[in-house]
């Protein structure tokens, strides 16, 4: 029988463990995952299984395309995005909301920067139940009523999972602003107040396009309006493909007028730096 109580022994079962394959982990290369039908195996860049409670972060290129899926109806995806190439420059879910007139995420809506610049675009929706003005769970508010929050606990809360997938990309804590959440739905009822309405089912799937090189920090997490007494999340699904930014004469351009400022000020910086 191995020990790991020793050097040797440890080793040997580290290497046994070459291999595994467990339901919830990245698969490296990504080309090795399955292709969604019209993409190119060769294109893919990031496919990965996120368990509740579990985090993931990504760099991605310009023109890639991220499919998110709530695979069992239950995922909450949160999202935050910071430009990789000045990640001073971040998702800003105020901006994103009001420039646009619009509380409520889908399609051709464009997810916009403290620059005024577009980050990414939603540009397919097949569940149409997301939030964009609750933001991610506190490890307080989780403790409050799952009675722990800790990320290695079993009620993690998205706070503290994102200052993890930050620090791998050279982000503090004071660099995490509100979040956007996917595959959870909340609406403003007649009084003002937030409704939850939850989840669009198992299978539903949200399409990104990226229009500028990003970091992307996603935490599958319990949604902070969540009724349901346990802490309830299950697996969500990442994938990213090689794709074409927009252009001019894409639909997400012409949505409404300040997405168009939005672009062109995403065009005038990619000229600027020689990136367009």
């Amino acid at each position: 029988m191995s020990t790991t109580a020793t050097t040797h022994g440890a080793r040997d079962h580290a290497r046994a463990q070459a291999g595994t394959v467990v339901d919830t982990m990245p698969t490296i290369p990504a080309t090795g995952w399955p292709a969604p039908p019209g993409v190119e195996p060769a294109t893919l860049t990031w496919a990965e299984t996120v368990a509740g409670g579990g985090y993931t972060h990504k760099v991605l290129a310009r023109g890639t395309r991220l499919r998110l899926t709530d695979l069992e109806g239950d995922a909450c995806a949160h999202l935050l995005l910071f430009n990789a190439d000045g990640p001073w420059e971040r998702l800003n879910v105020a901006d994103t909301v009001k420039v646009q007139w619009n509380a409520y995420l889908g399609e051709s809506v464009a997810l916009l920067s403290d620059q005024a610049r577009v980050l990414a675009t939603v540009v397919a929706d097949t569940g149409g139940r997301h939030d964009a003005l609750c933001g991610t769970s506190t490890v307080d508010g989780n403790t409050e009523r799952y009675g722990d929050g800790a990320p290695e606990g079993p009620s993690p809360a998205g706070v503290p999972l994102f200052t993890l997938a930050a620090a791998k990309n050279g982000l503090g804590p004071r660099d995490l602003p509100p979040s956007l959440s996917f595959f959870q739905g909340v609406r403003v009822d007649a009084e003002g107040g937030l409704e939850f309405t939850g989840s669009a089912g198992a299978g539903a799937s949200v399409d990104l396009r990226v229009e500028l090189p990003v970091v992307v920090l996603l935490a599958n997490t319990a949604h902070p309006l969540d009724p349901r007494e346990d802490y309830t999340v299950t697996p969500l699904r990442v994938l990213a493909w090689r794709d074409r930014p927009s252009t001019p004469d894409s639909p997400e351009w012409t949505h409404t007028p300040e997405a168009r400022r939005a672009f062109e000020n995403t065009a005038d910086y990619l000229t600027a730096r020689g990136l367009a």
